[in-house]
């Protein structure tokens, strides 16, 4: 039995402030709890409302609204097929996989918004409460102050990589006047430095380690800090296009992902791969901050992870979704322990026959391997929902688990969902953060070391799968390979798409690069053989980078939201 309190006690205090529909603008509801002016501010009401934000860690999603982002990272970029029945069984993902009949008034996109201005709305009550505790009365006074701010630093950032220009609001603006502030209030760069501002904030104020897991350190706001600094240095003009890499911030993500502030919080990378999407090894060295999901904890069924809740093969009951490509699949390939930059996708190797990186094997349900490592579960073709004429016989591993689990449970029948946590900041992607500043500030022989880092331990994530018979080759890289910045980019690049395929990031890494038109007109035009849906694909550059700002918050702002570019009517 696995139980979490912090997050247990939040969905029992607030179970009743969980929106289902998710459809109105976030600003048209009061948040229960909130503290009105001339009422009393205690402890235990500071405590509330600090427990219920983190409470929206778990009850503000659901399956199409996911906070991981898989539709909008994953779905959308070159790594997974939208997967489940049909284009029609969730077009509003279908329109994202192929970029194409996408509109301003898409339900989902206004849904997704709503939810995460609702996390951010929380966590401003209970940065209101706080601003007014006396740090005598409250000695915890600044360190919540620093789990709020990160918070609402972290659902800022999912709504900036998603919509770009967002309404920026803090605790210090009156409900009254939120209608008042545009979309538009701050430049793009200015929007990436508040957004900073607030995990800077909780550097400063917290500690090292938490007894509670679910609560944020002083190196998950560094390594979230970076994350930020390191998306503001690629400066974008109004058509999204990178027009400027800035050294002072690429000097800022090396300043935060300091080894020194990551060892101090006891991480570093697992020994093996795998260990990071196990419940068993969850909460381990790697994982710098995850959302901690629950079983068995007086909820109906478990404070569960049911963002998550399509992924799952059919063979569980529902729903197959977020099918991973067979462009992803072939990009595990490798030639002399190296990538096959060129050639990766020119065949489809369903036998597995060459060798591959071992990651594959821990990312993707392939058929004739044992699923989760299960030998009494052997992923085939009856596992999908389709086949292979739709989406592919593929499934995808990271965030679903082994059906014996006592984690995994029936919800709504056909539906399951699992009490696994789900990471969000992973060290590995510190790593790589840290790599690529150094690359773009041309100091490679310091950056190839942290690439070989992430290279060597995939090679040696063999535990649980040294007997599938696959071939595993990964080599390290050298410097006499790394010749210039350009190469020791495109390394760099592949290794991020590997190491972190299907948590949610390669959309917005695309996005980040200034790659993102040519890369996925690229894919289309390759998938379109496989999978007939990509014939009528098309990024458009300059529109589809981002998400329209959902026409329903624009009427409710009164027309003072401007819309991204190229959506405009």
């Amino acid at each position: 039995m696995k139980i979490k309190n912090i997050y247990i006690s939040s969905l029992l205090l607030v179970a009743s402030l969980v929106g289902t529909t998710g459809c109105n603008d976030f600003l048209e509801r009061d948040l229960q709890g909130s503290s009105d002016e001339g009422k009393t501010i205690s402890p235990d009401n500071v405590d509330n409302l600090v427990i219920a934000a983190y409470a929206h860690m778990v009850s503000g999603e659901d399956m199409n609204s996911p906070f991981s982002l898989w539709p909008y990272g994953n779905v959308r970029a070159d790594d997974a097929y939208k997967g489940g029945a049909n284009s029609e069984d969730g077009s509003h993902f279908h329109f994202l996989e192929i970029a194409t009949g996408m509109t301003t008034d898409n339900w989902a996109f206004d849904d997704i918004w709503y939810r995460l201005y609702s996390g951010v709305a929380r966590a401003n009550a209970a940065l209101k409460s706080l601003d007014g505790m006396d740090a005598n009365t409250y000695p915890q006074k600044n360190e919540r102050i620093g789990e709020m701010r990160f918070l609402r630093g972290h659902y800022m950032f999912l709504l900036k990589v998603m919509f770009k220009h967002i309404v920026y609001v803090d605790e210090t603006i009156p409900t009254s006047d939120y209608t008042k502030i545009s979309n538009r209030q701050y430049t793009n760069d200015q929007l990436w430095q508040r957004i900073a501002d607030d995990f800077k904030f909780a550097y400063d104020h917290l500690p090292d380690t938490q007894v509670e897991k679910g609560r944020p350190t002083q190196a998950a706001a560094s390594a979230y800090l970076a994350k930020v600094m390191l998306y503001k240095a690629y400066r974008q003009n109004e058509k999204n296009e990178v027009i400027e890499i800035n050294e002072e911030d690429l000097k800022a993500v090396i300043t935060y992902t300091d080894n020194a502030i990551m060892t101090a919080g006891g991480f570093g990378l697992e020994e093996d791969f795998a260990y990071n999407f196990l419940p068993q090894y969850e909460n381990g060295k790697e994982s710098i901050w995850a959302v901690q999901y629950s079983q068995d904890d007086n909820t109906m069924y478990g404070n569960l992870n049911f963002g998550n809740e399509l992924t799952a093969p059919q063979f569980f009951g529902c729903c197959d979704f977020q099918k991973p490509s067979q462009n992803l699949v072939n990009a595990f390939r490798t030639e002399n322990g190296r990538p096959m930059f060129d050639t990766y996708n020119e065949k489809d190797n369903y036998d597995m026959q060459g060798n591959y990186d071992p990651r594959l094997f821990h990312t993707v349900a392939i058929p004739g391997f044992p699923y989760k490592y299960n030998v009494n579960y052997i992923f085939d073709k009856t596992w999908t929902r389709n086949e292979q004429e739709y989406y592919g016989l593929y499934s995808s591993l990271k965030e679903n688990v082994d059906p014996d689990c006592s984690c995994l449970k029936k919800v709504n029948s056909p539906f399951v969902a699992n009490s696994m946590n789900r990471i969000v900041l992973r060290y590995a992607d510190v790593v790589l953060m840290r790599a690529e500043a150094l690359i773009q500030l041309n100091r490679l022989s310091e950056a190839l070391p942290l690439v070989n880092e992430i290279r060597n331990r995939a090679a040696r994530s063999t535990t649980l799968v040294f007997d599938y018979g696959a071939s595993f080759k990964v080599e390290p890289y050298t410097m006499a390979e790394w010749t210039d910045r350009d190469i020791a980019m495109r390394d760099l690049k592949w290794e991020r798409r590997l190491e972190l395929a299907l948590e949610g990031s390669r959309f917005f890494d695309l996005v980040r690069w200034g790659d993102a038109a040519k890369v996925m007109n690229q894919y289309y035009a390759s998938e379109a053989s496989r999978r007939s849906y990509y014939s009528d694909a098309n990024f458009i550059a300059g529109k589809n980078e981002y998400l329209p700002i959902p026409q329903k918050q624009i009427n409710y702002s009164g027309g003072l939201y401007q819309q991204n570019n190229g959506w405009e009517k």
